[in-house]
């Protein structure tokens, strides 16, 4: 069984506050296209107008780091293919992690069901996140993949700090913002993937998050 964990990407949606929405358009109309290849022959070709941090989106190491791995550069094995893990958060703001799990080489799903207020104002403000404390714990113990199905991994204040991020992509792990459906999930047994396009100097892309559950 295949377990879709991504929003729908559409016109003029909002992620983030302040992130412009995407735009679509058509490089190339059906009606257009009669012109150029033979007749009973059509095609569309569309255009998209998109901020990067769009939807559901993987974070690599050059979004937080200037020399960090880019898009381009996060091996395939760390994004795709990897054994899940779902974390089952309490109701709690700040997310801890339960330390007798085993985490190392798993991509960590944190589940807080924040995604019941995606599109809606709701979900951008006192929304839940990672605790400091437990991101550096996931690295230590090494983590391939953190996942959240929130606003932001952080705490989000005006001008505040990003500790989650900092810890983890100076680890080197990838992060996955805006999930959802994790509720779908066992706590493990399943392989999860989130790989974008190869986009030389790019931090971050949108991704089709999935699970294959046995």
């Amino acid at each position: 069984m295949i377990v879709d964990l991504s929003h729908r990407i559409t016109e003029g949606m909002t992620t983030y506050p302040g992130i412009p929405g995407p735009a679509l358009g058509v490089h190339l109309s059906r009606e257009d296209s009669r012109e150029v290849y033979a007749p009973g022959t059509e095609f569309h070709i569309g255009v998209i107008t998109l901020t990067a941090n769009t939807g559901t989106y993987v974070d690599t190491p050059h979004h937080r780091y200037a020399g960090g791995a880019d898009l381009a550069q996060v091996p395939i094995d760390r994004l795709a293919d990897l054994p899940g893990l779902v974390l089952r958060a309490g109701g709690e703001r700040a997310v801890t992690v339960d330390r007798s799990l085993d985490v190392r080489g798993r991509a960590v799903l944190i589940h807080t069901g924040w995604d019941r207020h995606f599109g809606t104002e709701a979900y951008f403000s006192g929304h839940p996140y990672l605790a400091p404390e437990s991101a550096a714990w996931l690295a230590e113990q090494g983590a391939a993949l953190v996942g959240i199905d929130s606003l932001n991994i952080d705490d989000t204040p005006p001008r505040g700090e990003r500790p989650a991020h900092s810890i983890l992509l100076g680890a080197r792990i990838p992060l996955v913002e805006h999930l959802t459906g994790l509720a779908a999930l066992p706590d493990e047994g399943f392989r999860f993937h989130a790989a974008p396009p190869m986009v030389a100097g790019m931090g971050t892309f949108p991704v089709r998050a999935y699970a294959v559950v046995p």
